[in-house]
């Protein structure tokens, strides 16, 4: 064994763990390209205004702005019914390798665009077309990733090495914030409007490459490698989405109760939180996004304590101790943050920490909820459908009902709601800290039965009875040790 663990030329099989090195490729090519993805989605949120200025201005150009926005999301459940089955018959790896090309150059594009006073109306049109081959490439991005993170992962240490996943996420987003504040602190406003607000977008390019790059450079999982040498991958992604909504439609449904509370409380902190504070809370852009970015800061220093967390406790109680918190701190946090900026920061802050035990362990716990052969397309269309629906429509939801009521605190309401909904999902869900991620059937349940005709065929090979002759003598074996 090498100082680095290696124990195989052939890493992850059940006996031969992956080793240290082969391990962190994986969670670097997983974590560039969740962050790539995410680094589109805060660029976005936290340019509203200048993206308003340039695409629709006029009374409800804010608003437009964020229709767009959720208009990505419209597109990743089909993208995930795309993408999905697909990774489950030619492998994870390649598909990721297409989706992180996709989403990065579809970001690039965007700061491309000229504005609606030089084309008029193509200029929305021109941006709406971009978020919808974003939203279809991001459809099959994280299903993918949080598949590779898992499957690579050593069974007893998955929520540890899921959390780095997660740590990509508030990197995109953080990264967002930063090069945002750069621009705003050196530019003026008449500089921002006019060419600023362009140069995050394009940065998007280089830093997909460098994912194609990592991704390109790794295996598949150890896990989908098994199963092609077993020849029990699916021989069609039609089957594969076959299987998945006549057999796994359980696991589909409470995978989509939790990812309502999950995203419901993501995309309100992550996206929605700088639009809120300046246009309710009456704080500055800058402000709201230094916010903001000092509480993702925090999140980032300690989400691996969740996921590591998570592998001792388990991810239930870690997921009820969230969900609870977030359902009591919510109001209180909402009216700390509308007493100024340190209320701001602190409010934010302890609603980005008790949300920490579900950020840090999604990817440890959602591709458990899933078989291996149809785990992607489980794990992108549970995922996608969810997220398309209250997701991405967070920010227009929230703005929306609180322009119509004239409570602040609605926010806080709808985060509520969606932590309840969070708690009768969870019930079901069954506990997979440590489970394996091998084989045709759910981690920590019973294997599924071989269909009549494979026995059949079994019988003939005679193979059955080998398989109950060698059974016999290693139960006789067994008691003879006993005797001794």
């Amino acid at each position: 064994m090498s100082a680095q663990g290696t124990v195989s030329d052939q890493p992850g099989t059940p006996d031969q763990p992956v080793d240290t090195k082969t391990l962190r490729r994986a969670v670097g090519a997983s974590m560039i390209g969740n962050a790539t993805e995410w680094y589109d989605y805060g660029v976005y949120a936290y340019l509203v205004a200048e993206l308003t200025t340039n695409f629709f201005p006029g009374r409800y150009g804010q608003l437009a702005t964020l229709l767009v926005y959720a208009v990505s999301f419209v597109l990743r459940p089909l993208g995930g019914i795309f993408w999905g089955p697909i990774g489950d018959r030619i492998g994870r790896n390649r598909v990721m390798a297409l989706t992180i090309i996709l989403m990065a150059v579809g970001t690039f594009l965007v700061g491309c665009i000229p504005s609606y006073d030089n084309i008029g109306i193509w200029a929305p049109i021109a941006l709406i077309v971009l978020r919808v081959v974003q939203g279809f490439s991001t459809g099959g991005e994280y299903g993918g990733a949080a598949t590779f993170m898992a499957e690579y992962a050593p069974d007893k240490r998955r929520g540890f090495w899921g959390s780095f996943l997660e740590f990509g996420t508030l990197l995109g987003f953080s990264g967002g914030i930063v090069i945002t504040l750069i621009l705003r602190a050196t530019l003026d406003e008449s500089a921002m409007n006019s060419w600023g607000w362009r140069i995050p977008f394009l940065i998007g390019l280089p830093l997909g490459l460098v994912g194609l790059y990592l991704r390109t450079r790794m295996e598949d999982t150890p896990v989908f490698r098994e199963l092609e040498d077993k020849q029990q991958t699916e021989q069609a992604a039609t089957g594969a989405l076959r299987d998945l909504l006549q057999q796994y439609w359980q696991p589909i449904l409470k995978l989509f109760g939790l990812v309502i509370a999950l995203n419901i409380a993501d995309y309100t902190l992550l996206t929605y939180m700088p639009t809120y504070m300046s246009s309710s809370l009456g704080i500055s852009s800058t402000q709201s996004d230094i916010v903001v970015l000092i509480g993702q800061l925090v999140m980032m220093a300690l989400i691996w304590i969740a996921g590591a967390m998570s592998d001792r406790v388990g991810r239930k109680p870690m997921w009820w101790f969230s969900l609870t918190a977030i359902f009591v701190l919510a109001l209180p946090c909402f009216w700390l943050m509308g007493q100024g900026l340190l209320g701001a920061i602190a409010g934010f802050t302890i609603l980005g920490l008790v949300f920490l035990p579900q950020l840090g362990t999604i990817s440890a716990t959602f591709p458990a909820m899933f078989p291996a052969h149809v785990r992607y397309a489980g794990m992108a269309i549970g995922y996608n459908v969810a997220t398309a629906a209250f997701g991405g429509t967070v920010a227009s939801v929230d703005d929306a009902l609180v322009s119509w009521t004239g409570n602040r605190y609605m926010p806080a309401f709808y985060m509520m709601l969606a932590m309840v909904v969070g708690m009768i999902a969870l019930v079901k869900v069954p506990e997979t800290a440590g489970a394996s991620l091998r084989g045709r059937s759910i981690p920590c349940q019973e294997p599924e039965p071989v269909p009549a005709d494979a026995e059949r065929e079994r019988d003939r090979a005679g193979i059955h009875n080998v398989s109950g002759i060698r059974d016999v003598s290693r139960e006789l074996g067994t008691r003879g040790r006993r005797r001794g």
